[in-house]
């Protein structure tokens, strides 16, 4: 079977992890193919791979210092590795990996609101008070609060991806780690990002890093004011703790901002100016009954507010 350059690079993370692991806790694992139907043999290896599970969840945990979804991250490819042995290799290993819990969290997702969007987009002093290479990321990042593409997407579109229509301009693409084609039509604002770009080369936006993107996202998000103060909660072996900064307070809202609140801002501001969910998939890209989309719906808090505030305006006028 012929594996996908992702699926190649977290087998090559997965191998890395393994090698760190086994020199770190002196614990050596093989893996064993199995085909005996003797029970003892069957019970020695079930208590083999629990122990290994139970070992790597120890070092990821206590020696890493890892988080609930860090290390479902790698348990969950550890299982696909198995998977992959068992299914497509014929390497038949037993179903004992298929016990091992992926641990995961629930981590409220970091969107702007839409009156600091409306700041950044509208905000002219603002903008004019930023370094030209601030000026640039901040109209990236305005851009991507808007179409709601995946940062990998975003910084790899070219002009072919625009289409000009009698109805305006619109954005087409092809998303790299789905396949999905979604296409968005652009508001005026976006058009005018756009269209004041000086193109080099074939690509929409001049060259810029993620990362590079992500460190300027958080100064703009800090000189904006954006720095109110929020609980960063995460969890260890299923305990929720608050993760605090280096100074011992909790975490500024700027600091938390990154390139991927871009597309979970376009996806709740959507969702928050009543587009239907089934519309604003199409837009995303995210498939019926996807539990990353759900995410959104789920702390859609503005939205909530709203409700609430209508329902209890009700409430209290036919009891006043």
């Amino acid at each position: 079977t012929t594996l996908s350059a992702g699926t190649k690079q977290n087998i090559l993370t997965l191998a890395k992890l393994l090698d760190e692991f086994e020199g770190d806790s002196q614990f050596h694992f093989v893996v064993t193919t199995y085909s005996s139907k003797n029970k003892r043999v069957f019970n020695q290896l079930k208590r083999k791979y629990a122990t290994f599970y139970k070992k790597i969840c120890d070092y990821l945990f206590d020696i890493r210092n890892q988080t609930d979804n860090t290390v479902g991250g790698h348990i969950k490819n550890l299982k696909s590795f198995f998977n992959w042995l068992n299914t497509d290799l014929g390497i038949v290993t037993g179903p004992f990996y298929k016990q091992f819990y992926v641990w995961q969290e629930d981590i409220p997702i970091i969107v702007l609101n839409q009156e600091q969007l409306r700041f950044l987009i509208f905000d002219v002093g603002f903008h004019e008070s930023l370094t030209p290479k601030l000026q640039r990321a901040k109209e990236i990042f305005v851009f991507g609060c808007t179409v709601g593409l995946r940062v990998s997407d975003l910084l790899t579109l070219k002009k072919g991806n625009l289409e000009y229509t009698s109805n305006g301009m619109y954005l087409t693409n092809v998303s790299k780690k789905t396949g999905i084609r979604t296409t968005i039509k652009l508001p005026p604002y976006a058009e005018t990002i756009v269209r004041k770009r000086k193109h080099r080369g074939s690509h929409l936006f001049n060259a810029i890093g993620a990362s590079n993107l992500n460190r300027y996202i958080k100064e703009i998000c800090e000189l904006a004011g954006f720095t109110h103060e929020v609980q960063k909660i995460r969890r260890k072996r299923g305990k929720a703790y608050v993760v605090k900064n280096t100074y011992g307070s909790s975490t500024r809202f700027c600091d938390l901002v990154s390139t991927h609140t871009m597309r979970r801002t376009a996806i709740s501001t959507l969702l928050n100016l009543g587009v239907k969910e089934d519309y604003v998939r199409r837009i995303s890209g995210h498939k019926a009954g996807s539990k990353e989309f759900y995410k959104y719906v789920k702390y859609n808090q503005q939205k909530v507010d709203t409700a609430l505030d209508e329902a209890f305006k009700k409430f209290t006028q036919k009891t006043a």
